[in-house]
């Protein structure tokens, strides 16, 4: 009776062992399958960016198609907040555009003769609004994530701007063995977060339709926002670059002036 009781209780501790050993094999390989993917790096997506180059310059209408973008999806979560929106003229739009676009939002302010904050219609000399009151407002909508402001987002993060077209394009099912835990999402280009992510995937095809029928697949939406957030970011790019042109036109001149005074006072020499 003893020995089979023995018998009994090895070959249970041998199945549970085994079992065990099973259960702990495969939790060591789901951990070796997040670590792996969390020190992967992914290379970011590669585009044409018009403003890219000596000669680069912003293209206003994908300047104006990735505000729609921004206005549309973006700003219900991030705020532009280094930007005011007398700022839209550089997009294309003229004085009265601006001031219809700003008097869509509302902003506090006063007090008044009464001593009271009351709320009116922005203004363009008006900062954009943002999109939550508070930082624990932003948190408590956001299942305490913190959604950063994005006019300052492409020199924040390497690979500015094809950071962010990458980021928008990203989104993608967890390798074999990742688990995403719940409130996050994969996406292979955020790497600050092992490549979890708590923002939803933003955009797909045809997230937004424009007016003047330009493409809407995911590449080109990503490139329009890109686009236009690189230009919150460095808004002069343009009379920058015509700048530096106009400079280099000037020393090419100067350089041929002073090569023909050169000859002039040395012909003599020779």
């Amino acid at each position: 009776m003893f020995r089979r009781f023995v018998s009994g209780a090895a070959a249970v501790a041998t199945i549970a062992a085994v079992l065990t050993f099973g259960f702990s094999s495969a939790r060591a390989d789901e951990l070796t399958a997040q670590q792996k993917d969390a020190e992967t790096e992914y290379p970011l997506k590669t585009t044409n960016f018009s403003f890219e180059g000596f000669f680069g310059t912003y293209d206003k209408a994908t300047l104006q198609r990735g505000l729609y973008i921004y206005h549309e999806v973006c700003s219900n979560c991030h705020g532009l907040y280094e930007l005011s929106y007398r700022n839209l003229k550089d997009l294309g739009y003229t004085d009265a555009q601006v001031k219809a676009y700003a008097s869509q939002y509302q902003v506090t302010d006063g007090p008044n003769d009464n001593g009271d904050m009351f709320q009116r219609a922005a203004l363009p000399s008006d900062k954009f609004i943002r999109p939550f009151a508070n930082e624990k407002a932003a948190r408590a909508a956001n299942n305490g994530a913190y959604p950063p402001d994005l006019a300052m987002i492409v020199k924040a993060r390497e690979g500015g701007p094809r950071y962010v077209y990458s980021i928008m394009q990203g989104f993608k099912d967890p390798p074999p063995g990742v688990t995403v835990p719940d409130g996050l999402y994969y996406n292979q280009y955020f790497s600050r977060g092992l490549h979890m992510i708590a923002m939803p995937p933003p955009l797909q095809d045809a997230t937004v339709t424009f007016a003047d029928g330009a493409p809407n697949d995911l590449a080109d939406e990503a490139k329009d926002v890109a686009t236009f957030l690189n230009w919150a970011a460095d808004p002069h790019l343009n009379e920058r670059h015509e700048m530096g042109i106009r400079v280099m036109l000037f020393l090419g001149v100067l350089s041929i002036l002073l090569y023909g005074v050169k000859r002039q006072i040395w012909a003599d020499a020779h």
